[in-house]
């Protein structure tokens, strides 16, 4: 059992199990550490022939995190029924005092995720590129199912406000940042100048994860690529979804690209799809035009370099428990650079 679960919170947990009528009420409880992200913790549920995933804010519950649980289940709950692949929801707890934070329990998927990856892609991935390929395109799919949800109908109304929602991106942003700026991040003011100019006049409004990449999914074992689940919805609104499209690809390499060194890369893109033929896909898959694609790019880039510069500040100040963020420092600065390099060079024109 994991040093965050003591003896007591896991009596706890096993209380707010059978009080919501999960199975097996009554058998031991097993609790086991899976992973310690950046901003949340998860753990795995056994008790009798029940295994489920719990997520929850770390020790340190930072400012927030309570309400951002809440809405994380919402999502999952509002996704019921979709061809979206996701976790079912299992019950949410929103009382704090029983282990410390808001919590919630969901359906343990049998998959894997590319955040797992030490040696490589898993077979048959690391040898069949056709099948690597699929991978990609099964990535791209789930951002375009999740588009193409009626979030209205979901239940999904207020959760975010899509009306002006590119018009604040930057401010909105350039505002958070300065709750904890401690140092100059090039090419960011230019960037933002940029997204200001060149801000898409109309959107279809939908759900958007907010997180959209390889670490956030999980695949089915084995091939054909099979989109398992989207997970980790921490920072999902109602807005443009396009910007998703643009989260998968502000680090994505061309093929001419690959084999150079980013702070970014953490899987092997030998053998994937360029950028256009995702965009492609998702256009095909949505329904939505890619044509102000440059936009969301730079956006995602901008966006990326101030969430994680905001990790990074509380390692730098010694407030975070996870030493993960430590290594935030040069994605930032990646990011931030590249977003303005992007703005550069686009094509598009000022509204």
């Amino acid at each position: 059992m994991d040093r965050a679960f003591e003896a007591a919170d896991v009596e706890a947990l096993a209380r707010f199990l059978d009080a919501v009528g999960a199975p097996a009420a009554g058998e031991p409880l097993s609790v086991s550490f899976v992973a310690g992200g950046a901003s949340n913790e998860i753990f795995s549920l056994r008790r009798g022939d029940a295994h489920w995933v719990l997520r929850k804010p770390p020790r340190r519950v930072p400012k927030g995190r309570n309400e951002t649980m809440l809405r994380e289940y919402r999502v999952l709950e509002a996704l019921k029924g979709s061809d979206v692949p996701h976790p079912r929801a299992v019950a949410v707890c929103r009382d704090p005092d029983v282990l410390g934070a808001c919590f919630y329990v969901m359906e343990h998927v049998d998959g894997w995720s590319p955040m797992q990856l030490e040696g490589g892609w898993p077979a048959p991935f690391d040898r069949d590129q056709a099948a690597r390929r699929g991978l990609a395109f099964e990535l791209v799919d789930g951002i375009a199912k999740l588009a193409r949800v009626d979030w209205k109908a979901a239940g999904l109304e207020g959760f975010g406000r899509p009306d002006g929602f590119l018009e604040r991106q930057v401010d909105r942003w350039l505002a958070h940042l300065q709750g904890f700026a401690f140092r100059e991040l090039p090419g960011l003011s230019e960037a933002a100048d940029w997204l200001r100019a060149h801000t898409p006049e109309r959107f279809t409004p939908g759900i958007l994860h907010g997180d959209y990449q390889f670490a956030n999914v999980m695949f089915r074992h084995g091939a054909p690529a099979r989109l398992a689940a989207i997970v980790d919805w921490e920072m999902a609104t109602v807005g443009d979804p396009l910007l998703d499209l643009g989260w998968v690809l502000m680090a994505w390499p061309d093929p001419d690209e690959r084999g150079g060194s980013s702070s970014m890369t953490y899987v092997d893109y030998q053998g994937m799809p360029s950028r256009a033929e995702l965009s492609e896909r998702y256009a095909e898959a949505s329904g939505l035009p890619t044509d102000a694609l440059d936009y969301y790019v730079v956006l995602a880039r901008f966006k990326l370099a101030i969430v994680l510069e905001g990790g990074y500040a509380r390692f730098v100040a010694g407030k975070s428990d996870n030493p993960k963020t430590g290594q935030f420092g040069d994605v930032v600065l990646e990011m931030s650079r590249r977003a303005a390099e992007l703005a550069r060079v686009s094509p598009l024109a000022p509204r």
